[in-house]
């Protein structure tokens, strides 16, 4: 199996490593710059390197990836940029880091709502923001506004209003209710917490078996990992304490579940394009989308990959078809009410 290159600069604070023999057949590299744990997309480049032959040389930048890429300019290595968050995506390509591709194959698998018209990025696979209760508790369904109905009053957890998770909630509420209307939400979500919204996601299923809370948002991709924990470690234990039921937004015809991405970007000055068009492309094969549902438990981008069967037991997934573009352009004013309701204090 290839060993990908893990890269870095020092001043970034990340580490190196120097590269290995690929042990496939010589067609050319192509330099992946990644935000995503190195370990969690291996399986993904390794399998793409044993089909095309191509090495794939991972570059994992932790923190300053736009002014990274700044810096390089012209001379910068990078041929595909990929991140999590929608927002993370799109600063790439205000900044103006992507170039723009038309590829059938991407916009075949993909659908038209999770890539950008223009071609400049495209979501690889997708995070639903779902709803965590206690396993015994009757729900026939449930409504992201619900989090600020009375009933649920401090029986709620959740991690930090402003963690990008959540960034991408409030703006999603916000392009379907407005400023005023999320806004009073959110102050009634406040009001049902169970404790002070910090900690990550897995904390709230840890919360929720200690008897802390009831519900919680949180994304699905989690409860995979938690479920297929060793039997009797406490990750199993949160895990097997709650039951994901999936969100919509209320009153919304149209509604389906938020989610949010990890996506990619084919960089504006790509040394290798044409190996970078065959990373991008394959990253949406029915082969790489299943090791993205079967590896890191997220949903693909695609119709039809076999899911995970933790992941598969949640039902379908309806994903909301709000634009991403259309609720990254809410993540300032997200931003600024939570502050202005003092969520996280």
């Amino acid at each position: 199996m290839p060993l990908a290159v893990v890269a870095a600069v020092a001043a970034c604070g990340q580490q190196s490593q120097q590269p290995a023999e690929s042990g496939v057949d010589d067609a050319g590299n192509v330099t992946l710059y990644t935000t995503r744990e190195p370990g969690l997309i291996q399986p993904l480049l390794d399998a793409f390197s044993e089909e095309t032959g191509i090495r794939v040389d991972t570059v994992f930048v932790r923190d300053g990836l736009n002014e990274r890429l700044r810096a390089e300019g012209e001379r910068s290595p990078a041929d595909v940029v990929m991140t999590v968050d929608t927002g993370n995506l799109l600063d790439l390509v205000e900044a103006g880091h992507a170039q723009p591709l038309q590829s059938g194959v991407l916009e075949a698998a993909i659908p038209a709502h999770l890539r950008d018209p223009e071609g400049r990025w495209f979501a690889l696979s997708l995070r639903d923001r779902v709803l965590y209760a206690e396993k015994d508790l009757e729900l026939d369904g449930f409504a992201y506004e619900d989090l600020a109905d009375p009933q649920w009053k401090g029986k709620v957890c959740i991690r930090s209003g402003q963690h990008p998770y959540n960034i991408s909630l409030i703006a999603a509420m916000i392009a379907r209710h407005g400023e005023a209307a999320t806004e009073q939400w959110l102050r009634g979500v406040k009001a049902n917490l169970a404790r002070k919204a910090a900690g990550g996601d897995r904390e709230v299923a840890r919360d929720i078996l200690g008897g802390i809370c009831d519900i919680g948002i949180a994304n699905a991709y989690y409860v995979g990992r938690m479920k297929n924990s060793e039997e009797g470690s406490e990750q199993r234990q949160w895990g097997d304490a709650i039951k994901v039921v999936r969100p919509v937004f209320s009153g919304a015809e149209d509604g389906g579940t938020h989610v949010n991405i990890s996506g990619a970007i084919l960089a504006r000055h790509a040394p290798n394009r044409d190996n970078a068009v065959t990373l991008l492309e394959y990253l949406v094969s029915d082969a790489a989308q299943s090791l993205y549902a079967k590896a890191n438990y997220e949903y693909p981008v695609k119709a039809g990959v076999e899911l995970d069967p933790v992941v598969a037991s949640f039902g379908e997934l309806k994903v909301d078809p709000l634009p991403l573009a259309e609720i990254a352009a809410n993540r300032k004013l997200a931003s600024e009410l939570v502050d202005r309701v003092g969520f996280d204090q």
